[in-house]
């Protein structure tokens, strides 16, 4: 039984803009994971996007597949995902759809009227850490998330990450950790299957597709070169999707 792990809680409503900053900083570089809270998110619009989802994903394999993924746009299906590339698993079993920017027109929208359960039960997910920037996380309450704080090392220490009722769960993802020199952390995790439907929403941010990621300037110096290449954010994006759907 792994053992409950207490992240920073970050609190946007305090005044002290300043203190916030050092505390996200912080927390960037020792945990890589925190929570947020008085995000200004409304429970009730939550609610209502757990309820969808729940709709969506019950519905028959074959209408789901109607919105099958474009442009990494949409559906989905059990193991078509293989976040941990170095398990010899057929994938993960887990069940996703992905929406952008509503500027480019790419998504793909079930109509309302086609929501009607099922009644399927889907969960999991392999470890991995997040390709992009900045992950926020919302989960509808059920327990399954774990990080390992120590990627690196042998044997790997799976501790658990609670809900907590109306927060965010905040990780940095791998091009940040590429961005800083490693200085904030790219944490590893993953989702144990918790025996009934799980539901979790990610907002991924990323920067914008010919932006260069380089080192910082602030983060390397004459005894801490970059450990990393520039590139560009597309090429890098492009490239672990490519490797997560093994195509």
């Amino acid at each position: 039984m792994s053992e409950a792990l207490h992240l920073p809680i970050i609190d946007l409503s305090s005044p002290d803009r300043l203190s916030i900053a050092n505390s996200i900083r912080q927390a960037c570089v020792e945990h890589g994971f925190f929570y947020l809270v008085n995000h200004g998110v409304e429970e009730e619009l939550l609610k209502k996007v757990f309820e969808q989802c729940s709709k969506f994903f019950s519905l028959p394999i074959a209408e789901k597949m109607k919105f099958s993924r474009k442009n990494h746009r949409g559906y989905t299906a059990l193991y078509a995902e293989k976040l941990d590339t170095s398990s010899s698993a057929k994938g993960d079993s887990k069940e996703s759809f992905y929406i952008g920017p509503l500027a480019d027109h790419l998504n793909q929208w079930p109509l309302e009227g086609d929501l009607e359960s099922s009644g399927e039960d889907i969960y999991g997910a392999s470890a991995h850490s997040d390709y992009g920037m900045i992950t926020l996380l919302v989960t509808d309450g059920v327990p399954g998330l774990q990080v390992c704080r120590e990627k690196s090392k042998q044997p790997q220490i799976w501790e658990d990450v609670p809900s907590m009722s109306g927060a965010f769960i905040v990780n940095i993802g791998d091009m940040m950790e590429r961005w800083t020199n490693c200085l904030f952390r790219s944490t590893l995790h993953r989702v144990l299957p918790p025996g009934q439907e799980r539901y979790s929403v990610g907002f991924f941010i990323n920067p914008n597709k010919d932006c260069l990621v380089e080192c910082l300037e602030s983060c390397c110096s004459e005894s801490s070169p970059p450990r990393f290449p520039p590139i560009r954010s597309l090429d890098y994006l492009e490239e672990r999707v490519r490797l997560t759907y093994g195509s």
